[in-house]
Order: structure tokens, then sequence, then C-alpha cells
């Protein structure tokens, strides 16, 4: 009933410094937020307070908590099972009803996936993973429950129901009535059962495909030219390819790793095969045209047909600016070699990243410096309280109430409006923590049945290095990014102030929820606030003009050959999940070639298969395109509120109250264009991301001195 429960939920401390007497008095004008963040994390002894236990919730003294949960969400769920389907006797709102079945089973299932994976005692892990199963057994079950699926269907084919409703009343029924029909509750039973079996196909089918996808390819080392083969690890008289070798200097290197590691795998090959059809027999027993009809329904974009007429109009545009691009690469690389050699896939990466290097003038970690830990929180609280009026508070915890020592809580609070939540910083890398940046929530917000506001807690992960006895943690300036960008879901969840949880926050469309991720980017590659907070850590000096200019231009840097990419990424996986009919190659390497004909302006190599080292066509099936969607969505909310003023409190207040504030509780598709006064279509969705390109092209130019 609810898809996400059977998914991985997809995120004071004293100074050590050794100072001198001069930088600690230098150090001492840094806010209590930067101080905070710039200190090393030290484990405290408790000897008098009790714990609280995890995220302050009692039951989480001890990992035995977990059952104590399972069983009053068990025991709730049965309540509200029989409530909902009491007839005349109900006096709630059916959809208020069903959302509060599924906030105790969030409350639950988001917690447990989370200490599953970020806990680092193995029985606070193993205890989580039960509460997962337990969960999953419930929704599995609440599938199944006919008189359930019948008493909320008939509220939403009636459109009115025993209280009067709200449009957004009907439009969060509408979603948890597509919910339930995703299990084929509403087929006859033997289509029913088919769809479990499909759906359990195309679960194990994924989780093998993901794990060939990562796996190394092991050749004789004889295979080899003996110059290359220091690039590559060996296990005796074989080499391994684990990855793209991307950023190698050598041209063979690069070339051998590509075809090495993109050779096409036979298995790989059939499990791709054989998932992308289950997944098309999944959607027309359920009654689309497509799989990709079933994974857009309720999306922006609301239909494939528009996805793909997007991806052809951007496409369209982009092809002469790319080619630019590729000239250009091209230049490099015979400056480079010596002699004319195509460009090829392999080049791209690499070419990319020289030419970022040289226009910089200086590597990634000389601008460390300039953004220590604590600096970039407070250029996240001065943006917050600039465009809203709020204050990130690094909170002290109670005892127990973190599952690590080096945890930050930070207290969202509005200047008039008070606590809006909490957000837990689970920010360094530690023994068996998952190497991933993301975000988590915790508990949504909603309206309660008081009429209170139950206020959102979440996390943030990333996995920086933990700060030394000498200094505070320095990002580099791709890290800065990703802590907006982690900040930017953590922020839509304090500021979606909805009535139901089931869309709050992040909680809405896939090609919505990255909107304010990626809009918090463009405030990370903005000079303006960028000149707010990078300042060295130890002298407070801010970082030298022409290098901040040089940063900010140097992420812009072929962004039409990029974006080309992702469009025949996008364009792939609409065709891999479309109609089969409409093409007829006899495998998936067939198909990925005719469409790279079309889509991207470097041919295809021979005897590679990169498709089937994708792993994202099994996460993001149909809906890859959501990146480039979300990126055209805030590029037209930066160009239109925050391009001429990136810390105006006026236009901070508009996207708050016009944007954020919904969730998914509107259609993204409706929210978006009355937020920003014109249809979203594909050329408007197209303009906002050439608009931005073309922005950038004489910066463009005025590096490509750097290639003579």
């Amino acid at each position: 009933m609810w898809s996400r429960f059977n998914r991985a939920a997809l995120f004071r401390r004293r100074s050590g410094s050794l100072l001198t007497g001069i930088q600690r008095q230098l150090v001492s004008t840094w806010s209590p937020l930067t101080t905070a963040f710039n200190s090393r994390p030290e484990k405290r002894i408790n000897f008098t307070k009790n714990e609280v236990g995890l995220f302050s919730i009692p039951e989480l003294t001890s990992f035995e908590g977990f059952y104590a949960l399972k069983e009053k969400a068990i025991f709730k769920t049965e309540d509200l099972i029989r409530e909902a389907t009491s007839g005349p006797e109900r006096t709630r709102k059916m959809v208020t009803i069903f959302d509060e079945l599924s906030d105790t089973l969030c409350k639950v299932a988001d917690l447990a996936e989370f200490i599953r994976l970020a806990h680092p005692q193995a029985n606070y892990s193993h205890a989580a993973e039960n509460a997962c199963i337990t969960i999953s057994g419930i929704v599995e079950k609440l599938n199944t429950h006919k008189p359930l699926y019948r008493a909320l269907k008939q509220v939403v084919d009636e459109g009115t129901d025993l209280v009067e409703t709200s449009d957004v009343d009907r439009h969060v029924a509408e979603l948890f009535l597509f919910d339930f029909e995703q299990s084929g509750i509403h087929l006859k039973e033997k289509d029913r059962k088919r769809v479990v079996f499909l759906n359990d196909c195309i679960l194990q089918l994924g989780q093998r495909f993901m794990a060939g996808a990562v796996h190394p390819r092991t050749i004789k080392k004889s295979v080899l030219p003996e110059a290359i083969r220091p690039f590559f690890s060996t296990d005796g008289d074989n080499v391994l390819v684990s990855g793209l070798y991307a950023d190698s200097a050598n041209n063979m290197a690069r070339e051998a790793a590509y075809r090495l590691f993109l050779f096409p795998d036979q298995q790989q090959e059939q499990l791709l095969s054989e998932l992308l059809q289950a997944r098309h027999e999944l959607a027309t027993t359920c009654g689309f045209k497509t799989y990709a009809h079933r994974a857009l329904k309720a999306s922006t974009v609301e239909t494939p047909e528009m996805v793909n007429e997007f991806l052809d109009t951007l496409n369209d545009q982009l092809r002469p600016r790319a080619e630019k691009d590729f000239a250009l690469m091209q230049r490099m690389k015979n400056q480079e070699n010596g002699f004319e050699a195509p460009l090829a896939s392999w080049d791209t990466p690499y070419f990319t990243s020289s030419l970022k290097k040289q226009c910089l003038q200086a590597s990634a970690s000389e601008f460390s410096p300039y953004f220590s830990l604590g600096a970039c929180m407070e250029g996240l609280n001065h943006i917050m309280t600039s465009l809203y009026g709020i204050q990130l508070e690094n909170t002290e915890m109670e005892p127990g109430e973190s599952w690590s020592h080096d945890i930050y809580k930070l207290a969202v609070t509005h200047e008039s409006e008070g606590l809006l939540g909490y957000i837990y910083c689970d920010l360094f890398e530690r023994s068996g923590k998952p190497n991933q940046d993301c975000h988590f929530t915790i508990q949504g917000g909603k309206v309660m049945p008081d009429g209170s506001y139950q206020n959102p807690i979440v996390v943030v992960m990333l996995n920086l290095s933990q700060p030394r006895w000498s200094g505070p943690t320095l990002l580099t300036p791709s890290m800065v990014d990703n802590l907006f960008h982690e900040m930017g879901h953590a922020m839509h969840s304090m500021l979606a102030r909805t009535e139901y949880q089931h869309v709050t926050g992040t909680r809405c469309s896939t090609d919505f929820a990255e909107v304010p991720s990626v809009l918090m980017e463009y405030f990370a590659s903005d000079p303006r606030v960028l000149r707010t907070f990078a300042k060295h850590f130890q002298t407070q000096e801010p970082m030298p003009e022409d290098m901040l200019e040089r940063l900010c231009a140097s992420k812009h840097l072929f962004s039409s050959s990029e974006t080309q990419l992702q469009v025949f990424y996008s364009a792939l996986d609409q065709v891999y999940h479309g109609d089969p009919t409409h093409h007829h190659q006899k495998n998936t390497t067939e198909t990925l070639r005719t469409v790279q004909e079309k889509f991207y302006g470097l041919p295809y190599v021979e005897n590679t298969a990169w498709q089937l080292r994708f792993s994202h066509l099994v996460g993001y099936g149909a809906k890859y395109y959501s990146y480039l969607i979300s990126r055209a969505v805030a590029s037209w909310i930066w160009q239109t509120y925050f391009e001429r003023d990136p810390l105006s409190r006026t236009q901070g207040e508009k996207y708050r109250r016009g944007c954020l504030a919904y969730g998914g509780g509107i259609p993204s598709r409706l929210l978006v264009s009355n937020f920003l006064g014109r249809e979203v279509t594909p050329e408007n969705l197209t303009k906002s991301l050439i608009n931005e390109i073309d922005g950038y092209s004489e910066r463009l130019r005025d590096f490509e001195k750097y290639v003579r």
C-alpha cells in the first residue's frame, strides 16, 4: 500500500585545536555555530542523568525497545483499520485515518531503516532490521485487506466523505488509493497473485543486476600492454579492472579500462532483459500501457510522452552547444598527445577535469582552508536567516539520544513561529557506516488531532573526515555542494507545513523532490553567497576574489556536453521502459546504440555495454529523467526569484509560502505552474536550462586561453 516500505529509505563540543594564543583569539570571534562544528567531537561521560533513548524515544534506551515499538504499531494499526471500515459510525475523514495509519507505520519503519544502516552496534542494527521485516509484513497484509481498500475507494470515487473534504484531502486520498492498487488489490485474484509474483521477481532481478554492475572484470596480464599494467590492480597472473579510470592521464589506460570494464556480459544482459520484461508485464497487468506510464503517474511531467517531448526539444537545443564542448576537448587531446586522435567516450571526464584544474589554477584541496565545516554551516545559517528568518542552533543532546558520539543536533527555529523541527547531522565517516551522502526522514510533519503540529525530525548523513587536533574538518568545493544539497532536502522537510505526513517535505513526486536540494547548489555556486562564509579557518581572511570567481566559473565548464549526456541516459531509460514493440533490437546493447546515435555527440564504442553497469536502471526505472526536470525547475526558480538577489527575504518568503510549504500536498505540476506563473511545458523547461547554459558560455570562452 505504501511502496516506500518495500525499499530502502534512499538520509558542545570542546575545542581540541592546538592553537597559538593569537590564533585562539582569532578563532574566538567565530560564531557559536561555527565553533561547535569546527571543534573536535568528544565522547561525553554521563554520571547522573538517565538515558532518554535514541531520538528521545523512551523505548530505545535499549535495542530491545524496537519490540515495544512494533507491538504499539500493530495494536494501533488494528484500531485504525476498525475505524476506517466502521461505515456510517465513522466520525473522522477517511484520509485522516489513512494518514494516521501511514504515520504509525512510518515512525517505526523509517526510524528502523535508518538505525539498521547507521548504528555502529550490531544488536541495534539487527533489532532495527527485524522491525523493518515486521512492518513490511504488516504492509503486505494491508495490501490484501479488501474491506479497507473498498472503504477508501468509495470515498475517492464519490468525491465526498461523511465529513467535508478539501482539494488537498481528495489529492492525498487518491495518492493512498494509487499506492494501494500498486499491489493489484483491485484486480481479479489470478491477476493479483501474478502482480505479487512479478514484484518479487523484479526485486530479486534488480538485486542481482546491481551486484553484477559493480563486479570487477578479471583478465590475464598478458592481455594488457606491459606499459599500462602498473595502472591496474593485480592478483597473481590476473589484472583486476574495477572501474573506468576516468581520471588517468594515460590515454591508453583510459581506453583499456573503458573497453574491458564495459565489455558485454551475457548474464547481466539476461538479468536486465528479464527485469524490463517483468516490469512491462507488471504495468500492463495493472492496466497501464507501459511501465513508464505507471512510474510517471502523479509526477510533475505526468506522462512519458511529455518526457520524450522534453528530451527531444532539449536535445535539439543542446546539440550545437555540445559540439563546441567536444571541439574544445578534441583540441585538448590533440595538444596533449602531440598528434591527432578522435575524441572518445573515455576522454570526456578526463578533459573536463583537466580544464577545470587549469581554470582553478589550484587543486581542489587548496580551496579547502576557506571551507571549514563550521564556516559552511554558518553560511547555511546565514542563508536561512536571510531568506526565512530561521536560525540553525546547535543543541546539546541528552544522554542516549544519539547513536554515535560525533553527532550534532540542530534546532531549526523561526524568529516568530518558534521551533520548526530538528536536524541531526551525522557528518563524519566511521567503520560500517554507508559511504553515501543522503537525507533520512525519521518523523514527518503533520497536524495532530488537537490542532498542534508534529514537528519533523530528519538526519543529514555525509562522510567527511574527522577533525584533527591541529584543525577542523575542511571541505573541498564538491563536498560543499553535497552539504548544501542534503541540507536543501532537510529544509524542505522543515518548511513543508503540511496537514498530512504522507505528503510532507520530500514525500512528493520524484521529479520534484530534488528541486529544493538542487536549488541549494545554486546558492553554493554564487559568489555573493560564498563571500559571506568562505573564510580561512585560521585567519578568517576571506577567499581572494580571483580564487572565488574562478571557482564559481569552473563549475559550469562543459555544461552543454554534460547535460547532453544526461539527456542520453534519460532517453535510454525511457526507451527501455516504453513500448517494447517500438524497438525490435535483439538485445539492450543494440537499443543503446540506436538511442546514442540520436541523443549523444560521440559515437558508440564497439563491443561495449555500459548499460549493464548502469545500476540506476534499478532504483530509478523510467524516472532517471527526474534529475533533468528537477534541475530545469530549480534553474527556473533561481532565474525568477534569486538571480538578482540570492539573499532577499521577500523572495525567500515567496519561495517558502508558495512552494516549500506544500510538500506533496498539491500535484507538483500544478504547484510549479502556480509558483512560476507559467505552464510546465517541454519548451519552458528547455528554455530555463538553455538560458543558464548560455549565461555561462562567455566564461567558457574566457578559459579557452588555457588551450592553445
